[in-house]
């Protein structure tokens, strides 16, 4: 039964992994903060029709507490998606799906550095590995090779940490499902997004895509919208649900590996070094994950929930989740 359950989360973390190179192809044609915005209109309607079938009318309400949630959708889906198709213009999707990979990790230090959790060094340590790692991915082992972090990866680093906030934030809403937070956040995010595309239009900072443009990207459109956002979203809810948040976050770090695997099949020859660098940092992320969910429990019942809730991705991930 629960490799039946282990399904869910698999299948979200390969269509996320998917996700980057589907994404950078409509880049040409769509320019990353048209394309975002896009994306997320279509995704929040089909999500609110979801959590109206499910939750009625009165799931819709913020129980004043709109502030907070248009902070949220601001930092997680507007932050982190435009910034990370903004990086795919600038770094290979490959570079961009390792950088995603360390949310997890990344919202771990959030949690320190507002709730006062400390996380174990080995996961302070391990975090470093990866990192590590991923400048392997994008200097090729060279020093001359720094200068290709760029504007990209801080650009990612900037989606990061929005999105570990994000995800941080949703520890506030516990009496919230899932699936009315997600939506509630992605109704927010996608207000802030359609605000600032168009004034980035409207002055000259980007072209509105023409309806042959749209039309051109529309097959990465559906697969980011109903496949990648949608139902990969409530499937990684279902599996978090199932298998628990620790078991669930271990799927995350097939997210670059499906990444490479896609650029690969589209001829994508890397580097002896490359591919050290992408292993150490699939294995310290891994490892970071097992350092988590090993940790000893407090012996008070309640702040289980607290100390040993793993950071986990929520709905509509990666947008790029």
């Amino acid at each position: 039964m629960r490799y039946r359950s282990a399904f869910f989360p698999l299948f979200a973390a390969l269509s996320w992994g998917v996700m980057f190179p589907v994404l950078a192809t409509a880049l040409g044609r769509v320019d990353a903060l048209n394309l975002t915005t896009a994306r997320y209109l279509l995704a929040t309607a089909v999500l609110v029709a979801l959590l109206l079938a499910r939750e009625g009318v009165a799931a819709l309400g913020t129980a004043r507490r709109g502030t907070e949630v248009l902070l949220l959708g601001a930092l997680g889906f507007a932050g982190f998606n435009t910034l990370t198709n903004l990086a795919l213009g600038m770094a290979a999707p490959q570079q961009v799906a390792l950088f995603a990979a360390t949310v997890p990790v990344v919202t771990q230090l959030v949690r320190w550095a507002r709730d006062g959790v400390r996380p174990r060094p080995a996961l302070l340590g391990l975090s470093l590995v990866a990192l590590v790692g991923v400048g392997l991915v994008i200097t090729r082992g060279r020093l001359d090779g720094l200068g290709e972090f760029g504007l990209g990866g801080l650009l990612m680093v900037g989606a990061v940490l929005g999105w570990a906030f994000y995800t941080h934030g949703a520890s506030r809403f516990p009496e919230w499902s899932p699936l009315r937070y997600t939506t509630l956040t992605s109704v927010a995010g996608a207000l802030a997004l359609f605000a600032v595309s168009a004034v980035a239009d409207l002055t000259g900072l980007q072209h509105a895509p023409s309806a042959a443009d749209l039309v051109a990207v529309s097959p990465q459109l559906a697969y980011a919208v109903l496949i990648a956002a949608v139902v990969a979203g409530l499937a990684w809810n279902i599996g978090v649900r199932r298998l628990g948040p620790a078991d669930a976050a271990l799927f995350m770090n097939l997210v670059p590996v499906t990444t490479f695997v896609v650029q690969l099949l589209r001829g994508y020859r890397p580097g002896t070094v490359e591919l050290v660098g992408a292993g150490l940092t699939v294995a310290a992320l891994v490892a970071a994950n097992l350092v988590t969910r090993t940790r000893k429990a407090p012996a008070a019942p309640a702040a289980v929930a607290v100390t040993d809730r793993v950071a986990v991705i929520e709905p509509v991930a990666v947008v790029a989740r």
